[in-house]
């Protein structure tokens, strides 16, 4: 074969390449692309709580100011050793079945990054092999506040998805009007609803989640525990997905076993 005819073969085998490439990007999409993408970690180990680490590169979402509201947070939080007494529990709501990766969300309904990593968690914890305990985490204020009891009373009605996903992406104020016709819509007691929201078990749901973000160090929201990994911030779904992988190959978190 002449040089002529062997370099016009490579370059029709590399125009097929890129057209093959092209046509990849147009059926899977931009988004089935990055997933596919192999994924890159760094890890920092912490002190504690023991056995857990932090991933490193994660940011808090762009425009929030990661200590707004911390000066002002209302309510009581769980001792530390109380809490490591019974870390997975608190922290996961259960050990996790074999090969189920547990994560753990903290997100706040005024946060509007929380709403899109909330969506994307959602979206996974569809698939099997993943468990999440979503903990209100409420730093924003009043309404903050008054949201995260609603959606935690909705849970003793076995209605917490349904409160969360409309909670979440709502603008209203938490009057009781509004609490009263969102109950009735997902087909709640109202005033169960309003009475368990200032109730013992909904103060100690909070009191866990602000002593948990306290013990692991978050500075504001939205934060995850992933099995054993700390993220602080924004996370891609690729970079989510790839870590839930790695989680579930390294096995139960510390006090899951």
């Amino acid at each position: 074969m002449s040089a002529n005819a062997s370099h016009g073969r490579s370059r029709r085998l590399l125009l097929l390449g890129g057209a093959a490439a092209g046509g990849a990007a147009l059926y899977l999409g931009a988004p089935a692309l990055l997933r596919l993408a192999p994924q890159r970690f760094d890890f920092a180990e912490m002190t504690a709580p023991a056995g857990f680490r932090t991933l490193e590169g994660g940011s808090v979402s762009a425009g929030f100011d990661p200590l707004a509201g911390l000066s002002s947070r209302p309510g009581e939080a769980t001792a530390p050793d109380v809490l490591r007494a019974d870390l997975c529990a608190r922290l996961f709501g259960a050990p996790p079945a074999p090969g189920v990766v547990p994560v753990a969300s903290f997100s706040d309904y005024a946060c509007p990054f929380c709403r899109v990593l909330t969506e994307r968690l959602a979206a996974i914890a569809e698939t099997p092999g993943v468990a999440v305990r979503w903990h209100e985490w409420p730093l924003l204020g009043p309404r903050s506040e008054a949201l995260a009891r609603a959606a935690l009373a909705a849970a003793r009605q076995d209605a917490y998805p349904a409160f969360h996903a409309a909670l979440m992406g709502s603008a209203f104020v938490p009057t009781g009007a509004y609490l009263r016709a969102l109950a009735e819509r997902n087909g709640l007691d109202p005033e169960r609803l309003l009475a368990d929201m200032t109730g013992e078990a909904v103060s100690r749901r909070l009191a866990d989640s602000r002593g948990l973000a306290r013990l692991y160090g978050f500075i504001g929201t939205p934060a995850l525990v992933v099995g054993r990994t700390v993220v602080q911030g924004a996370i891609t779904e690729a970079r989510l997905r790839a870590l839930i992988d790695l989680e579930r190959e390294a096995g139960p978190p510390p006090g899951c076993a």
